[in-house]
């Protein structure tokens, strides 16, 4: 067994205006990380274009045709303060569906434990109809839905690390008692949501506010206590939204976590699935905008997602 790495060079074409954090080389700085030998026992896939049905699990027909529509032919077309589309942006996205529900059907068909998906644009803060902070589609939340429609799976759980609140992923699994949600964002910060009053329409939504400045002890003993629901809900397949702007040198928020943090958070995530579900784990990119930084934690999630899936 190995670990599965879903990437296409499409999410190099979703090109966003010169000074944006969620750049091209935020994907670069990836790829240039798990181009080292330590990485040579990935399975290394391309990403397929998702049909627009996958889409459809979670998103309204209008929403899709919205986005499609919103496709420039040419430069850049802003859909709101900071997301924007260029003409390949479309394609890029539906790649990091396609990429991610190709993961899951792998790793629930027995050909690896785990996956980690390298695309962009993010998907996390996609609502049901309204595109956010940098995200077009829930990708993470379409995936859930597959393993629950597609391949009939009773429970799973989407495990969210991002330094901000999956708000899209929350909207769009609020009402799916079968899909537990938990997300640790820092707390206040964009987007406002997340607070731990935020329990879905089933109870099923765990949010796990962090203070500005806080470090990697205080995550590991917010999330030991919130994994001990996660193995209570005894999910089938564990989605994670792994984003890596927690880390220290993020410019973008406040947290202290470093790469040993993102390593136990990943290990921590493993025990449990280990103990549910066979050690099935599927892994997409979220959020990290500090280049090295970045890297540097995709790194050391990667290697822990190598070891775990032999």
């Amino acid at each position: 067994m190995t670990t599965l790495y879903f990437t296409h060079e499409q999410g190099l074409a979703h090109v966003t205006p010169p000074g944006h954090p969620e750049q091209v080389a935020r994907l670069e700085a990836i790829y240039a990380a798990l181009r080292d030998p330590a990485f040579d026992g990935l399975d290394r896939r391309v990403a397929p274009l998702a049909d627009e049905a996958e889409v459809l699990r979670v998103h309204q027909p209008a929403y899709l045709q919205q986005i499609k529509d919103a496709r420039p032919a040419k430069g850049f077309a802003q859909l709101d303060a900071d997301t924007w589309m260029v003409p390949e942006s479309y394609e890029s996205a539906m790649r990091a569906v396609g990429g991610t529900n190709a993961a899951v059907d792998a790793v629930l068909a027995g050909e690896a434990k785990n996956a980690f998906i390298a695309m962009r644009p993010p998907g996390h803060h996609a609502e049901r109809d309204k595109p956010m902070g940098f995200c077009l589609f829930g990708t993470v939340a379409i995936a859930a839905q597959r393993a629950l429609d597609h391949h009939g799976l009773s429970r799973v759980a989407v495990l969210d690390f991002d330094v901000h609140h999956g708000n899209g992923t929350q909207d769009l699994l609020w009402d799916e008692p079968r899909a537990m949600f938990v997300s640790s964002q820092q707390m206040p910060l964009w987007p406002g949501t997340g607070h731990a009053s935020e329990k879905g329409a089933h109870g099923q939504i765990v949010n796990l506010p962090l203070p500005p400045g806080s470090d990697g002890q205080h995550m590991r003993r917010i999330w030991q206590d919130a994994l001990e629901k996660v193995a209570a809900h005894k999910p089938e397949l564990i989605i994670v939204s792994a984003g890596f702007d927690a880390h220290r040198a993020d410019p973008l928020a406040q947290l202290n976590w470093t790469e040993a943090d993102f390593a136990w958070l990943t290990h921590a995530i493993c025990d449990v699935a280990d103990d549910c579900c066979g050690g099935r784990v599927v892994s997409a990119l979220e959020g990290g905008y500090d280049l090295d930084a970045l890297a540097a934690s995709v790194a050391a999630h990667v290697r822990v997602l190598l070891e775990r899936g032999e």
